[in-house]
């Protein structure tokens, strides 16, 4: 049988022993040096001069004095004379010069206390195979350590989820990650069975899709999102009009002017066109239209002369192309006089 202890070496006290207080002494003091380990520093390199009693100090490589020959050994002073203490690997020690925790592993000392891994963590609550950390609190606080903080939540392959689930009385009602796919996903449940995606972004593209946005150029429905192609802004309030099946597919307004005027075209398929034109004391004159007006259709056609003198103006019948108009004078004959000409008709 051994007369120590198999950890900390302790002598143990033996049968018939003489003088017994002294072996329960020395084991009294080992174990003053191991529990509640703290040390003052562990980069001095020799020993204090007037040292307290049971200041203690894990003595560093190269120390000198009392200490040489010592390295990573705890030193104490206790009973005017500095003891030692071989630590065990496991041992914890807090440096209180340095506020920090040291460990040491069967070789050295390591800063850090070692990770700590356990199957499950619950904090005020129990954890289970599932849910393996468990906070039951009012609030969970995450932050830096001197600049940012990433929350990481990954996932082993595309086809698995990595997500944030919200719930009301242990059922789901709002998701947010990436679910099945690589594509990131808000999604919304009354029942916790059936879900919507509300929002919907491509993986490649950033594009947005899903339930929130306008699925038509006609989508008006309230709590909508106007997606880009739909919705009209300062990118698209101007330049080509066009429509399908009377849903504008174009811009707003479209306008533009060529050698017979100028036009302006609206969205909802009307159109406005004018110029001014001398017209002729010989015969009519043709106004081709700067566009075209709908094929079947008659424009409303305007004509006056710009001038002060007593006269009337007269329009022919207009074509989607063009109308042919004259000046008058009070004598019934026509006259050259300049001219404003306004139509009015549709282009679609």
């Amino acid at each position: 049988m051994s007369d120590v202890s198999a950890v900390l070496t302790l002598p143990y006290l033996l049968p018939s022993q003489a003088q017994k207080h002294v072996t329960h002494n020395e084991a009294l003091r080992r174990l003053d040096v191991a529990v509640q380990l703290a040390v003052i520093a562990r980069d001095v390199t020799a020993p204090p001069a007037s040292p307290a009693q049971g200041d203690r100090y894990l003595v560093p490589a190269g120390a000198s004095g009392d200490w040489a020959g010592h390295a990573d050994e705890i030193a104490v002073y206790d009973l005017n004379t500095w003891i030692f203490q071989a630590p065990v690997a496991g041992w914890v020690a807090r440096v209180l010069g340095e506020d920090a925790q040291i460990r040491f592993d069967g070789t050295a000392w390591r800063d850090g206390a070692g990770a700590l891994q356990v199957e499950t963590l619950g904090v005020n609550g129990a954890a289970d195979v599932t849910n393996r950390l468990c906070n039951t609190a009012p609030a969970t606080l995450l932050t830096h350590d001197g600049a940012g903080h990433q929350l990481k939540v990954n996932k082993a392959a595309a086809g698995d989820t990595a997500s944030l689930l919200f719930q009301t009385g242990w059922s789901g009602r709002a998701e947010m990650g990436t679910t099945g796919t690589d594509d990131f996903a808000i999604k919304v449940s009354a029942d916790g069975a059936a879900w919507v995606t509300a929002l919907g972004f491509d993986g490649a593209s950033g594009t947005v899709t899903g339930a929130a946005l306008q699925d038509s150029p006609t989508d008006t429905g309230a709590g909508k999102l106007a997606r880009a192609e739909y919705a009209y802004g300062p990118g698209n309030l101007l330049g080509t009009v066009s429509e399908t099946g009377g849903t504008p597919t174009g811009a707003v307004l479209e306008s533009g002017s060529n050698a017979n005027g100028h036009y302006l075209r609206l969205a909802d398929g009307t159109q406005i066109c004018w110029q001014q034109m001398t017209s002729s004391a010989a015969g009519q004159t043709l106004w081709s239209f700067p566009a075209g007006f709908l094929g079947g259709t008659v424009p409303v056609v305007q004509a006056t002369g710009q001038v002060q003198t007593a006269h009337f103006a007269s329009v022919g019948a207009p074509v989607a192309t063009g109308v042919n108009f004259s000046v008058w004078g009070l004598s019934g004959a026509r006259v050259a006089y300049a001219t404003g000409l306004v139509a009015f008709g549709r282009w679609a």
